[in-house]
């Protein structure tokens, strides 16, 4: 690099002559400048003179040209950036002079910054060629490039986008990246090299976990740097990325490490340093962790780029709206007040302006059939129409006598040989639709008169090339409100047509039928001599109608009058002087608007040739339109910006180009914001070839109003056009200014010329009462005229507020009698009458109160170097309404080459660019592939249908970039807690207001008189022994297999025989002592039970523990581990199967073996008996421990106590009225909670059978429960949710055969999911539904909860009241407080009772923070007392200070006395008005949720499960999504059902349904593939277990999106 600071270094000679020849090498290499030859020959003598005499030119090649230099060197071997780079940099190492604190032994880098201009200036030389720069002025370019040295000055960085591999590949980048050198190496913002200093990659490899401390411990400006390396260091385009948005300092580049991709996955493959090889990460295995300021484990790469992201977001947004008050229970959206220093309107109210008079001249014919008769008749040789082929040869010449005839030939054929003589198929003033291509304007114009001599009305429309053309539906609405039963078209266009196998045309989707009539001369019966078309005056009839596609993709119809269509004709001819037989060179779609009104009538009227340019001919050669006026010495030329601007690209210094024949060059869309650059660059490059200035005439139209304003062709060259320099930032208030001082957000408007001859225009306020705009203020164009449209076909309502108008003054009186038509053109009228517009209603966005025009933001866009990086310009930018407030999105194409770095760089400086420049955030901005948005029949893009496609999730783009932390700026206020009032008076005011003290209780279990032998035994084991003397052979448990056969069955003597002889084992071969902890680790089956009993009978205390899966040994062994190590077991006992699992080669790679305690095999037993049974001296001692994972990953044991356990099973057996008689099937994980006591407990103390079916089978085959269920006829039944959740999916479609073989539900009375959270809802409700058929009464379906403090706190048993269902407001449930609202209301969330509360249960709802009780129906903290709550953790892995506080706590008013266990759920109570079992009035018990799980944002509490919701309705191929936050971050996790392109299609889905339900800001989106997301046995999701694995960058997520 020539660096201008080498001048001044002591380089030896060599080493100057070394560096030029580098220099050379590089620029040889690549195709960035053609350097002179003798420059070269002159460098390859003296090195040193070509640096001192060049050094801005290498300049600009090295900084600017990084991309093309590498791709081109891969290819050809050249030099490549980076060997360039290590080269130079091993050259100099040992001159420069050392920044301080920097090891001599790093290389470092310096370098000159180029200013802007010196960029752009090469920039612009080098995309001269380029086809796809859209209009753009070097003003705008400029103001862009200011926009974004401004912006750096600000510091900022943007975390980069991880995407999977797979996903990069498949959007071609595969082929331009080749994996031998990192793409793009230190592409320093190609185009825009305006860096500080940058980092080498030499520097890559600086001592990463520096990096990262200083990244976690919240350094200054390294964690604010952005990068998408991998192991190895920096690819630089990243940090390019971040120089655009920081100015970092040479002491701090250490390139920060990349995020969640993976290093082998990553789509940039970086050089290695040699010997090293990328190692697999194993999922939620052991990463390398390290651990944040807060001590949480994190993988350095993820937390690098959140804590990025966090950095971000600290920086001040844009002044927030003024605070809004907000009532604790209404979340208000702040309301936008205006800002006090907005620019108002001072100017006098407008006056309406009147164009001249239209002249009556004696020879215009009285109407536009009789001035075809004329020609046709008079000059029947005068050339009409010259059509041309693609090679731009003349293909057909229509003169005026064979248009006359032929228009005959169609109307006679139109009016009487269509249906019978009695019955014709149309009549006059029928409409018919004129379908004809685009490269065939003679048939069209020949059927467009055809109809007006026949009087019917054509309806000219596109040709539908397929069945789902973008918009063709709309056009079918179109023509079916219409009433068209008839379509006119082309012989070749009607073979064109898609068609079914038996030759018919298809039928297009909201299409009506047609009949399909094709216009060529030879399929049509000659007229009759005597026939001839009546040819009337021009009237108030309808002449034609024209389709218009509104903002929201709808099409509607504006019918033109046969007196307007002639006016309008009258009105050109006299503004544009048109006079007879001049030549007019038309590039515009002829089927409508200007192309129309030019091309096909007013050409007529005046007998002008045209020669009509197809577009594919431009396409092919965008110089034709100028060849062919030089060709026929045209005098007007009508013409789109776009012609103007391919023809300067295209333009090569032919020879056959000469413009002073034009008079007029009519530039047909004059009132875009960009045309402007367009006609000025036209100008300037064809003045040397004859075109004068004043040429150039820019007019404004609309589809309703017509021609609404027109440049005159004038002979006086020195009036200049008219020009305004109008403020960004006063346009979007709505008001002028000529911008002085801020020369960078304005908006440069050019005159559309003046009133159209006999019209009168004003301007009047776009919203509300249409007023009359003050003089220096923008407003809505509307026109008095007979050259007008006069309704929307078939729509009275809209056609009375566009088309009959009456502008008001400001005293409320209208200004005219006669109705005005809206343009829907923004504007305003100049000094002198002239017309200025600077934007259409339709591409109006207002965003929080201030109004931006699309089409000045596609202007923004395009201007950000580098500009060919939107494929042919093709961008669309929109407004969707997120939140109350309309959000800009903006989709461009991407050129097909362009890798990642590249994608993102643009993306974060046209943010920058647009929010210099028009002071708005951009709230989402998406890449998609080249050739993908909808388009239009010309070509265009589809806008509605775009953004239907974007709004739906069906857009597949290749990049996202959301940004709503900058652009949503009405969020509520967070919520302030209020100073706690006391628990006291939160009793007190309850008692006033009448509401009682939230408490609840089961029934007393004192006074149930029940004939409960099993009472008299206070231990279980005792209850077994006495069951197996008085009912030895009754079956206590029968065990089935995945067929559904009986696989292994327990009767009471045979369990009491098995349990003695394993209480033997434990005493001689385990040497226990009564007390010894004792694991078992079965699978779920009688063993474990046996187990279980045989630990009570020798005194121990057993452990139930969910084996290792075999194919998952690596992730289940270490949490048996880690239940064996703290439950302090002194031996494991297991099956044979297990131990061999315990002592695998895989186990041993997982945790530590020599460390188990004894493992005793159950399958060996002793033969004898023991001496005697164990009986504990005291009930209170303890039976069994209870461990689980809760789903916050906390592991907690419980102990339960003899007298918990028995009270339990009793408590259980009263409430479902369980008898040695009843079967209970049970489909339940046996490892921890009611699951356990139902598998294990139950069946001993009340007798009734269990038949057990462990969920694991159901994998195998799904419908094993229920077939059980229905042979068995069992009344009772026990399932958890993944079980219900694999029927609703497994069995949906199988209700039928099930029911062929038999099965049947009528006879279950109770289905109870066991859980430990809120119901569920959603999916009871389906499951009930679902299996309706088979005759499940949805009554029986219910749900328990239990927590670890207390394993059953509700179970809905057989007698009492249905549960019921409640809905609440989800905003209140978020300030902890509960309103009930009717179902179906806005922010409603059904919750439904978790069963009936047990027997010997007491509830009360308590506040967390106070302990105070609750009143009825308010939320607070759900706690209970009862006889068999578990006595205490025995461990809680950490956490030992929690364990009094949870198991005996006591109010602190109130009822002081009682000790409560606080089971950690939020919920309510709600006193019902149905009647308990005994006669009382029912509590119903609400649970909300988990206080560890729920999340506090913005001072408000968030319960995941709501949000998820939420999320997983958003986009059909979501199937689960968890939450959770991280540094405040809100973080979704979904996962995608789907082709991997549909990942980034749910970013923008998932941040606004969160933001429009939840009032939240996603942080970062994670798109997964399916079963990645934790859940436990219970079927819970793991929330933190998915968060340790997203930050240790586990995942392999498809897709992270960081939304800034």
């Amino acid at each position: 690099m020539a660096d201008r600071s080498i001048d001044s270094l002591p380089l030896p000679l060599e080493v100057r002559a070394k560096l030029a020849e580098l220099d050379l090498e590089l620029s040889e290499g690549s195709d960035a400048k053609e350097f002179p030859r003798h420059v070269c020959e002159e460098a390859r003598h003296n090195g040193i003179a070509l640096l001192s005499k060049y050094p801005s030119e290498l300049h600009a090649i090295t900084d600017n040209t990084f991309v093309q230099l590498d791709t081109k060197s891969k290819y050809n071997g050249d030099i490549t950036q980076k060997g360039y780079e290590k080269k130079r940099s091993k050259l100099l190492g040992a001159y420069l002079p050392q920044p301080p604190g920097v090891e001599p032994s790093l290389p470092q880098e310096r370098r000159t910054p180029v200013t802007p201009s010196s960029s752009s200036r090469y920039h612009r030389r080098r995309s001269s060629g380029s086809r796809d720069e859209r209009y753009r002025s070097d003003v705008h370019t400029e103001a862009v490039q200011a926009a974004l040295a401004k912006h750096k000055e600000r510091k900022m960085a943007v975390p980069m986008p991880s995407k999977r591999r797979s996903l990069v590949v498949q959007t071609s980048m595969d082929a331009y990246t080749p994996p031998d050198t990192s793409s793009g190496s230190e592409d320093e913002g190609s185009g825009q090299g305006d860096s500080q200093g940058t980092p080498s990659s030499s520097q890559g490899s600086l001592n990463m976990e520096h990096w990262i401390s200083r990244a976690i411990h919240g350094s200054t400006t390294s964690s604010t740097n952005s990068s998408s390396s991998t192991q190895s260091g920096g690819s630089g385009a990243a940090n390019a990325l971040a120089d655009v948005m920081t100015q970092t300092h040479i002491e701090n580049h250490s390139a920060p490490p990349d995020i969640t991709t993976y290093t082998t996955e990553h789509s940039i493959q970086v050089e290695r340093p040699q010997g090293s090889t990328p190692r697999a990460v194993p999922k939620y295995g052991n990463a390398e962790l390290m651990e944040t300021g807060d001590g949480v484990p994190v993988s350095s790469r993820v937390s690098a780029k959140i804590q990025q992201l966090v950095n971000t977001l600290k920086r001040p947004k844009r002044p927030p709206l003024r605070e809004f008050f907000v009532d604790d229970f209404e979340e208000l959206l702040e309301v936008q007040q205006p800002d006090p220093n907005q620019p108002r309107p001072e100017g006098a109210q407008m006056l309406a302006i009147r164009g001249e008079q239209l002249g009556v001249v004696t020879n215009w014919p009285p109407s536009l059939e009789a001035a075809l008769q004329r020609w046709g008749t008079i000059s029947p040789k005068a050339p009409c129409l010259t059509t041309m082929d693609t090679n731009g040869k003349p293909l057909y010449i229509l003169t005026y006598g064979k248009l006359w005839t032929r228009s005959m030939k169609v109307a006679y054929n139109i009016l009487h040989k269509l249906g019978t003589k009695q019955e014709p198929m149309v009549r006059p003033g029928d409409r018919v639709a004129l379908v004809f291509p685009n490269n065939d304007p003679a048939a069209f114009m020949v059927a467009f008169y055809g109809c007006l001599l026949a009087e019917v009305v054509p309806v000219p429309i596109e040709v539908p090339l397929t069945r789902k053309d973008a918009g063709s539906q709309q056009i079918g609405f179109l023509l079916g409100s219409c009433g068209v039963t008839v379509a006119l078209t082309s012989d070749a266009c009607h073979k064109g047509l898609p068609k079914s196998p038996t030759g018919e045309i298809l039928q297009f989707k909201g299409w009506p039928r047609l009949l399909w009539f094709v216009t060529e001369s030879k399929h049509l019966s000659k007229p009759p001599r005597d026939w001839f078309p009546h040819i009337k005056d021009a009237n108030n009839d309808t002449a034609y109608i024209e389709y218009k596609t509104c903002k929201d993709g709808s099409v509607l119809g504006v019918t033109v009058t046969r007196i307007a269509l002639l006016t309008h004709c009258q009105a050109l001819t006299q503004a544009c002087a048109y006079t007879e037989a001049e030549t007019i060179v038309n590039v515009l779609d002829f089927k409508k608007d200007v192309g129309l009104w030019h091309g096909i009538l007013t050409s007529v009227m005046n007998m002008m040739h045209v020669i009509s340019i197809p577009y594919s001919l431009m396409k092919v050669n965008p110089l034709s339109w100028i060849q062919k006026v030089y060709a026929y010495k045209a005098k007007v030329a009508c013409v789109k910006s776009r012609d103007m601007h391919w023809a300067l690209v295209a333009h090569r210094d032919q020879r056959d180009i000469n413009l002073t024949s034009l008079r007029m060059l009519i530039v047909a869309d004059g009132a875009n914001p960009w045309s402007i650059s367009s006609c000025d660059a036209f100008l300037n490059v064809f003045q040397s070839k004859g075109l004068r200035p004043e040429v150039i005439c820019p007019c404004a139209s609309s589809p309703e109003a017509l021609t609404v304003a027109i440049r005159r062709p004038t002979d006086d060259t020195n009036q200049p056009p008219g020009r305004g320099v109008l403020s960004m930032h006063g346009l979007s208030y709505g008001v002028i200014r000529v911008d002085s001082e801020e020369k960078l957000s304005v908006l440069t408007v050019q005159d559309v010329g003046l009133v159209m001859p006999g019209g009168v225009m004003c301007v009047v306020r776009p919203e509300g009462i249409p007023l009359l705009c003050r003089t220096d203020e923008i407003g809505e164009l509307c026109v008095c005229s007979i050259a007008a449209g006069t309704s929307y076909y078939g729509l009275s309502g809209m056609t009375k507020n566009t088309f009959e108008m009456f502008p008001m003054m400001s005293s409320g009186a209208p200004i005219s009698e006669y109705p005005f038509v809206r343009t829907g053109l923004l504007g305003f009228v100049g000094p002198g009458g002239m017309v200025f517009v600077v934007g259409k209603m339709d591409g109006l966005m207002v965003v929080s109160g201030r109004r931006h025009n699309a089409d000045d933001i596609v202007a923004t866009a395009l201007a950000v170097e580098p500009m060919k990086f939107v494929y042919r310009g093709r961008i669309a930018v929109f407004s969707i309404n997120v939140l109350h407030d309309e959000r800009i999105v903006i989709i461009a194409e991407q050129r097909p080459d362009s890798t990642e770095e590249d994608s993102f760089q643009w993306m974060s400086r046209v943010l920058q660019a647009i929010d210099g420049i028009h002071q708005v955030g951009v709230y989402c901005l998406a890449l998609v592939p080249a050739n993908t948005l909808p388009k239009t029949p010309l070509g265009g893009i589809h806008l509605s249908e775009t953004k239907q496609c974007f709004l739906e999730g069906s857009l597949h783009p290749c990049n996202v970039l959301m940004c709503p932390h900058t652009c949503v700026t009405n969020l509520p206020k967070p919520r302030q807690k209020q100073p706690e009032i006391g628990p006291a008076s939160v009793m007190v005011g309850n008692l006033v207001s009448g509401k009682r003290i939230a408490q609840a209780s089961g029934r007393d279990l004192g006074q149930i008189e029940d004939n409960d032998q099993g009472r008299k035994f206070m231990f279980l084991a005792e209850v077994l022994q006495w069951r197996a003397q008085t009912t030895p052979d009754h079956v206590l448990f029968t065990l089935l297999n995945s067929r559904g056969t009986i696989a292994n069955s327990l009767t009471c003597l045979q369990l009491h025989k098995r349990a003695e002889k394993i209480a033997v084992m434990l005493m001689e071969r385990g040497h226990l002592q009564d007390g010894d902890h004792v694991a078992l680790v079965y699978p779920p089956g009688i063993d474990l039970i046996a187990a279980f009993y045989g630990c009570l009978y020798a005194g121990c205390v057993p452990i139930t523990v969910r084996p290792p899966h075999p194919q998952n040994i690596a992730t289940t062994l270490p949490t048996v581990k880690m239940i064996v190590e703290v439950s302090r077991s002194a031996c494991i006992m297991t099956s044979q199967l297990v131990v061999k699992l315990l002592r695998s080669r895989e186990a041993g790679a997982a945790v530590d073996v020599r460390t188990w305690p004894p493992v005793l095999d159950t399958d060996d037993l002793p033969k004898r008996r023991p001496a005697q049974i164990y009986k504990p001296s005291n009930p209170d001692t303890l039976a069994y421990l209870d461990f689980s994972v809760s789903t916050t990953g906390m592991l907690a044991g419980v102990k339960m106590s003899h007298a918990a356990t028995s009270a339990l099973c009793r408590s259980i057996k009263l409430q479902c009225e369980l008898y040695p008689s009843r079967e209970v099937a049970i489909c339940l994980d046996p490892y921890c909670g009611l699951g356990f006591v139902l598998w294990c407990l139950c069946s001993v103390y009340s007798g009734h059978q269990s038949i057990l079916i462990p969920p694991s089978e159901l994998e195998i085959n799904p419908s094993l429960w229920l077939l059980a269920v229905s042979q068995y006829k069992v009344r009772d039944t026990f399932c958890s949710y993944s079980v219900m959740e694999l029927c609703t999916k497994g069995l949906g479609s199988q209700t039928e055969s099930l029911k062929t073989r038999g099965l049947d539900l009528s006879r279950v009375r109770t289905c109870v999911v066991v859980a430990e959270e809120r119901p569920r809802i959603a999916l009871t409700q389906s499951f009930s539904k679902l299996f309706k058929d088979l005759n499940l009464n949805p009554r029986a379906v219910s749900t328990s909860f239990g927590c670890r403090v207390n394993l059953a706190i509700c179970l809905q048993g057989t007698s009492g009241p249905d549960p019921t269902t409640v809905y609440v407001d989800m905003r209140a449930l978020r300030h902890d407080r509960v309103r009930l609202v009717e179902r179906g209301s806005p922010h409603s969330l059904p919750l439904m009772e978790s069963g009936k509360i047990l027997p010997g249960v007491r509830i009360i709802i308590a506040n967390p923070e106070t302990k105070g009780p609750l009143g009825d129906s308010h939320l607070g903290e759900i706690w209970v007392h009862s006889a068999h709550n578990a006595s205490g953790y025995f461990t809680i892995y950490g956490d030992e200070s929690l364990q009094s506080d949870h198991f005996n706590s006591r109010l602190s008013f109130g009822d002081t006395q009682t000790v409560w266990a606080r089971t950690g759920y939020l919920g309510f109570l709600r006193r019902t008005d149905l009647t308990d079992a005994n006669g009382e009035r029912h509590d119903a018990l609400y649970v909300v949720g988990a206080l560890d799980e729920a999340m506090e944002l913005r001072g408000m509490r968030y319960h995941p499960i709501d949000i998820e919701t939420s999320v997983i309705r958003s986009h059909k191929s979501i199937t689960e999504c968890a939450v959770f936050t991280w540094t405040n971050l809100l973080v979704v996790v979904v996962e995608l059902d789907g082709s991997e392109q549909e990942a980034l299609d749910l970013v923008p889905l998932v941040t606004n349904v969160v933001l429009e339900e939840h009032y939240l800001i996603v942080g970062v989106v994670v798109v997964v593939d399916v079963g990645v997301i934790p859940i436990n046995s219970r079927g819970e999701k793991q929330r933190m277990h998915l968060r340790d694995g997203f930050l240790a960058d586990q995942l392999d997520p498809i897709y992270v999106a960081y939304n800034m």
